[in-house]
């Protein structure tokens, strides 16, 4: 199986684009792909029912790729305070259960996370507790725009120390040239104060939902290693 847990070190680091454009990709490789959000916000009421605009987003990168949630809020605030503020438990367990059921339909899944490892998501439960009940292996997406290095290092150590398996780290919002020594040096600072490396790049983008969907999918062929995403030999890329 081609899976993986994709989340991010900000809330804008580019998870959803990253996300939209692997589906999109391995889909049009001819792998089956699925995409599962455990938890979502920013729900929004659209023609009589609330829809999710990162999925919304996914689906407009490839209508073939299917969707899942199992928990929506409307507001953007953390899970739990928007769970607590609707009277809702967001229970682990019952994530565990439609993962489960679902995932094995697919050739190619991805868990598409919050607002990273450190992020509650129930009492006494982050989101770092769902990756290692799920048992996947975390796709980091980071943006040296809204994440220092600093916050990078510390995010991916954490994840070492709580013994979760590394899929690598995809630098978005990296200029074509500049002058910028830390954006530079970043993979090489990653690869060495880490026990994972940069597998991907992807360009800055003025408005992600200007990109054509086969564009996307371009930026994901030339920017991003997908065997070393997956750590499996990908024979459909031959």
């Amino acid at each position: 199986m081609l899976d993986v847990f994709i989340t991010g070190s900000q809330n804008d680091s580019g998870k959803n684009i990253v996300t939209a454009g692997l589906a999109a990709t391995m889909q049009s490789l001819g792998y089956t792909t699925g995409v599962y959000a455990p938890v979502l916000k920013g729900g929004m009421a659209k023609n009589g029912r609330v829809e999710a605009p990162d999925l919304s987003y996914i689906k407009r990168a490839d209508k073939n790729v299917k969707t899942f949630y199992s928990y929506m809020f409307a507001s953007n605030e953390l899970p739990l305070i928007a769970a607590e503020k609707k009277k809702v438990k967001i229970n682990p367990e019952m994530i565990l259960e439609n993962y489960l059921k679902v995932k094995d339909n697919f050739e190619c899944f991805l868990v598409n996370g919050t607002h990273g490892i450190a992020t509650p998501l129930a009492n006494d439960f982050l989101e770092i507790d769902l990756i290692k009940l799920l048992d996947l292996p975390v796709l980091f997406v980071v943006s040296p725009e809204t994440s220092t290095i600093n916050d990078i290092l510390i995010m991916i150590n954490h994840a070492v120390v709580k013994n979760v398996k590394l899929s690598g780290v995809i630098v978005t919002d990296c200029p074509y040239r500049t002058d910028d020594d830390n954006i530079k040096n970043l993979p090489k600072l990653i690869d060495k104060y880490t026990d994972t490396r940069v597998v991907g790049v992807f360009p800055k983008f003025e408005n992600i939902h200007d990109i054509k969907p086969e564009d996307l999918i371009s930026y994901v062929l030339s920017g991003v290693n997908l065997e070393n995403v997956f750590k499996l030999k990908i024979a459909k890329l031959s």
